[in-house]
């Protein structure tokens, strides 16, 4: 029965409210992670059509191009229209929009129903980030949002799994996984309620304050979406395209693509332990870890001369995908103060999932200018150890390059 709404007033979140919140939460991560294996099998049933080797690419990051594009309109979203109520039409729509494929066979059909998914994506991500302030103190956000992260990889590992078996069964099986929406907007109407003030969420995405102690830091906004476009192109490149890397080694079937991916796909919790013991580095180190770390793992890729190479590399590209999220968000913290926090990381989510939807297209171009995807993967690998010396380099010379606004001020 759905939660009656009128009661807000007197209810304080628990257990089913945390568990819905995370669950929820990684369903805009389903709809790419999970595409993954299935790549090269939508590629193959799509073999007439010249351009399926960018489109379909393409088409698993469109949402990211919605998501960058809504995530501007995102806060004035959730002030107008409720967080519970946007919430569940965005979970029913995500299940419509991502089931959709499974009954179409027309790529620019496909395509467009990617990108109206990810107008469903941008409404979760902002009332899920809302409601999180809503509901718990500091405290309280800090130990749900560790448990999200925690949960993240097992139910991503989870998820490739479930995609190889899904392709095995048809080229498309894998966008029934989706349906999993349907359950999640049960678990919505059931524990999630609208809160009784939105004072605390208004602050976070910026709405409404009062006029700015200080100017807009437009100059640190643009360095933040500069990185942040740069790092998620990178954090993409093996999501969307690693399919088609291993087949360049021998690796065919979506099911044994999905197995020998499932174990190094859990170091991405190495990551995120990575980036809670070197805390107290300042985040320019921070970011440099990271990088170098994708950057390393998508350059050995590239050169891997067989799959076992290509799973060592795998490994050090999920340890650095496990920091890419939390690292850059830290990051991006130190250059924003209070009053400007809300825009300044706007700016950052349209820019982290531009960079979702740019990353295929400069993959497909390198891999048409060396004839190969893993050449694609070392040019962008060796990027991204570039980017990690830069950030080293700005380390030494910057005293401040990672201290926090609110201890400069």
């Amino acid at each position: 029965m759905i939660a009656d709404t009128q009661d807000k007033t007197v209810r304080s979140p628990g257990i089913g409210q945390g568990l819905t919140v995370i669950i929820a939460g990684f369903l805009p991560i389903l709809a790419i992670v999970s595409l993954f294996p299935a790549v090269p099998s939508i590629i193959d049933h799509f073999a007439g059509d010249p351009s399926a080797a960018w489109k379909v690419p393409a088409m698993v990051s469109a949402p990211g191009l919605t998501i960058a594009i809504f995530a501007l309109f995102a806060g004035i979203l959730v002030d107008k229209f409720g967080r519970r109520k946007l919430l569940l039409v965005a979970t029913l729509l995500f299940g419509v929009f991502g089931t959709a494929p499974f009954l179409l066979d027309n790529l620019n059909a496909i395509y467009g129903s990617r990108l109206l998914l990810g107008i469903a994506e941008a409404a979760i991500l902002t009332t899920m980030n809302t409601l999180i302030g809503d509901y718990w103190d500091e405290k309280g956000r800090r130990n749900w949002l560790t448990l999200q992260g925690l949960a993240g990889p097992f139910l991503a590992s989870g998820v490739i799994l479930a995609s190889g078996f899904l392709t095995g069964l048809r080229w498309n099986g894998i966008f029934l996984i989706y349906l999993i929406a349907f359950p999640t907007f049960v678990a919505a109407a059931k524990f999630l309620y609208e809160p009784s003030s939105d004072a605390t969420a208004r602050k976070m995405l910026g709405i409404g304050s009062a006029s700015a102690r200080s100017p807009f830091p437009a100059a640190s906004v643009a360095s933040i979406g500069a990185v942040t476009l740069f790092a998620s192109a990178l954090y993409y490149v093996f999501i969307i395209n690693g399919g088609m890397a291993f087949r360049e080694v021998g690796i065919q079937s979506s099911q044994e693509l999905g197995k020998l991916t499932f174990i190094p796909s859990l170091f991405v919790m190495v990551g995120s332990l990575i980036f809670w013991a070197t805390g107290r580095a300042r985040p320019v180190v921070q970011l440099a870890i990271f990088l170098v770390l994708i950057g390393g793992g998508l350059t050995t890729i590239g050169l891997a001369p067989d799959w076992r190479w290509m799973v060592a590399g795998l490994v050090v590209q999920q340890t650095g995908a496990g920091m890419a999220v939390p690292t850059l968000i830290a990051w991006a913290q130190t250059k924003l103060p209070f009053e400007h926090r809300g825009r300044g990381m706007g700016v950052w989510t349209a820019c982290f999932f531009f960079g979702q939807f740019s990353s295929p297209f400069l993959v497909s171009l390198f891999r048409v200018q060396t004839g190969a995807m893993q050449g694609a993967f070392l040019i962008m690998g060796a990027a991204g150890v570039v980017g990690a010396i830069a950030a080293v380099l700005f380390a030494a010379t910057r005293r401040d390059g990672g201290t926090p606004v609110a201890a400069v001020a």
